[in-house]
């Protein structure tokens, strides 16, 4: 990990400090399974240093951004750093208080308090992702107002308070202009240091492929040209930003690697995310550019 920041040029005070945090906050050996352990880095050294310095300050972080800018990686990647648990909670509009901290339920012929994952993270120092925190409703998320400002606790009806742990953080994500999102309200955005997440860079792309595929060089830079083509496109307004897709191009390199024809596994996993039959054109435009129709393994792959 050490290695990995100095590598992102880190502020050296700022991983001596991460380091002092996990010596001091030590980990039940029960929860070690919680902690994340991401298939990607995040590189960006911007958003790295200010996502650190929050944290290290006590701040809960919201990250917000375009889709594709990494919000989940990040978070992950923290949870590693820091070696704290990890609770991602998905939100919806039928998210509600005991859906975060907990509820009664029936168990062993008797009513017992069932902890929901903000009740286990601020009681364990973890890390709670609210996940897409801009689909829940705002009064759901009212109960936790009181832990997320200086206060620092959750009343729960029925039980005690609790009080959250010093290690304890939250990080919220959002992106904007999805179905069913909707303004956070001033309140709620108060009680965190916000981090505008940009849109991954070709450097940044480039080492990610190149830590996780034998790629040869031609075929690395077609995908990461294909990325970048398809997310101008989709800045400029031609498309939606479902065909803009890491998680969908990286599996279509996956399935090329099981021996999936390239135009078959980028079709699986780039053209098909969108439904529209005037856009699919425009995204199987963009591809037939870059590729040849047929290609061998051993050109893709080293």
């Amino acid at each position: 990990m050490r290695e990995f920041l100095e590598s992102q040029e880190i502020d050296s005070k700022l991983i001596e400090e991460i380091y002092k945090f996990r010596e001091y906050y030590k980990l039940d050996q029960e929860l070690e399974n919680r902690i994340a352990n991401p298939k990607y880095n995040y590189y960006g050294k911007d958003v790295l240093n200010k996502s650190i310095a929050a944290i290290l300050a006590g701040k809960h972080i919201l990250l917000t951004g375009p889709k594709a800018s990494g919000k989940n990686v990040l978070a992950e990647n923290l949870s590693k750093m820091f070696s704290r648990p990890l609770w991602n909670i998905s939100m919806n509009i039928n998210t509600d208080s005991a859906s975060l901290i907990g509820g009664d339920t029936f168990r062993n012929n008797e009513v017992v308090f069932s902890k929901g994952p903000i009740f286990r993270a601020a009681e364990s120092g973890g890390f709670a992702i609210f996940d897409e925190i801009n689909m829940a409703k705002n009064e759901s998320l009212s109960v936790v107002y009181s832990a997320l400002d200086h206060r620092r606790e959750i009343d729960v009806p029925g039980y005690d308070k609790i009080h959250l742990h010093e290690a304890t953080r939250f990080i919220g994500t959002m992106n904007y202009g999805y179905i069913g999102t909707k303004e956070l309200n001033e309140a709620l955005v108060s009680r965190f240091m916000v981090i505008d997440m940009p849109t991954i860079s070709r450097e940044n792309l480039e080492q990610i492929l190149i830590n996780q595929y034998s790629l040869t060089q031609e075929y690395r830079n077609l995908f990461i040209q294909l990325f970048m083509d398809l997310q101008k496109k989709s800045l400029n307004a031609e498309i939606s930003s479902k065909a803009v897709d890491l998680r969908g191009m990286f599996s279509s390199i996956d399935l090329m690697n099981m021996g999936l024809n390239l135009k078959d596994a980028l079709e699986l996993g780039i053209i098909n995310k969108t439904f529209d039959t005037f856009e699919k054109e425009i995204v199987s435009d963009v591809i037939d550019t870059l590729f040849e129709d047929k290609v061998e393994y051993n050109q893709i792959f080293k």
